[in-house]
This record gives C-alpha cells, sequence and structure tokens, in this order.
C-alpha cells in the first residue's frame, strides 16, 4: 500500500514496505547525497576531489521520508526541505547494493536503534572521531558500522586528504590554528559516495 509520494523536476519516488524495493522506491536506510552550501563546502570537494560535501541517511517517520543528517545538530530534516537546501537542488540518492537481503525489518530496528543514539549531538567543526559531537559522513558510517556491521566506505587520516589548496589551508587554519591534526581518523562523503557497496536509485 502506498505511503507517500515525493514529485520532483525528474522522479517519482514512491515509498512501499520495502521487503524487495525496486528502483522507484524510497526506502528506510538509504542513502542521500547533495553538495552543501556551507561554508566549508568548497574546502571538502578540494580536499577529496568530489562534488558531494554533505549526506545524511533516510528514515521514514510516519509513512513520511526524512533525511537523518548532522547539520548544526543531529536532526530529522524532511526530504523535500533536505534536497531544496543543497546546491541547485541536486541530489544523488543511493542503496545497499544487496539491501533486499540485508535490510529487513530487524536490521532496520538496529539502525534506527543505533541513530538515536546520536539525535541532538552537536555538529564536529574540528572532525574528530570521537562520539561527542557528529559530522555528516561519521554519523551515517556510525549508523551502519555499528548497527548491522557495514563499513561504507574507507577511514582515512586527515594526511590522506589533499590539503594543498589555498581555500582547503584557510579553513584549516581557521578550525585548529598551528596544530593540525594529521593523525585523526576521517571519513568523507566523497568516500562513502565511491563505495562499491551502493548503488544509485535517484537523482535530480
Amino acid at each position: 500500500m502506498k505511503r507517500y509520494l515525493l514529485y520532483s523536476a525528474t522522479i517519482l519516488l514512491v515509498i512501499f514496505g520495502c521487503g524487495k524495493p525496486s528502483t522507484d522506491q524510497l526506502c528506510d536506510g538509504d542513502i542521500i547525497f547533495q553538495t552543501s552550501r556551507s561554508t566549508q563546502s568548497t574546502a571538502i570537494q578540494k580536499a577529496t576531489h568530489s562534488k558531494y560535501s554533505h549526506m545524511g541517511i533516510i528514515f521514514l517517520r510516519k509513512g513520511k521520508p526524512f533525511v537523518y543528517e548532522a547539520n548544526k545538530t543531529v536532526q530529522y530534516t524532511p526530504l523535500k526541505k533536505w534536497i531544496d537546501g543543497g546546491v541547485g537542488n541536486h541530489y544523488v540518492l543511493k542503496r545497499l547494493r544487496d539491501a533486499d537481503k540485508v535490510l529487513r525489518p530487524e536490521a532496520i530496528a538496529k539502525l534506527r536503534q543505533t541513530a538515536g543514539l546520536f539525535q541532538g549531538k552537536p555538529y564536529d567543526l574540528t572532525f574528530e572521531w570521537s562520539d561527542d559531537r557528529i559530522y555528516c559522513s561519521e554519523l551515517v558510517w556510525k549508523i551502519y558500522a555499528r548497527g548491522i556491521g557495514i563499513r561504507i566506505g574507507q577511514l582515512r587520516k586527515l594526511r590522506d586528504f589533499d590539503l594543498s589548496d589555498i581555500t582547503v589551508k584557510a579553513k584549516m587554519k581557521e578550525r585548529y590554528g598551528n596544530n593540525i591534526p594529521m593523525e585523526e581518523t576521517i571519513i568523507s562523503p566523497g568516500e562513502m559516495f565511491s563505495s562499491e557497496l551502493l548503488h544509485v536509485v535517484a537523482k535530480q
């Protein structure tokens, strides 16, 4: 039975129970990417060589789709509002390749339970690998890794990214001063976007 319709300029997503979702359905656990309008977006793009600087995970609430994201805090944002907040309203929606086998109701319950542990936590401007503050890709990575043991994207050290661009250098100076934590563990939106565990469901 249909529970919700989302119309955009290029796609029509229909939300069902998602037992075995087809490519025109939006499901719990889907991962959505966009280019953020934030002041740090360009620096993230330059450092990671990816156009995607923000992301979140889809959860349905009373039949309506929300993006669970780390913004100012970890919060639920209505899907349309989240899409409208990105550059050019562009997004890419991805899903585990074997979602029909892995994301059974019990797995979704574990993802939701794990997600709840982070709700309300402040955004992490210095990208530390702790649970005190959380940034967007860290949130989604930890929900999947801790919830159902799936690691989407390879963890990196800060030193592994391209830190040569003037925009990146300026942002690091702003955030860290002269004490740049080169050995800090980081997961980027670009790394997760490129993971072979995911495939594209829809985009605009």
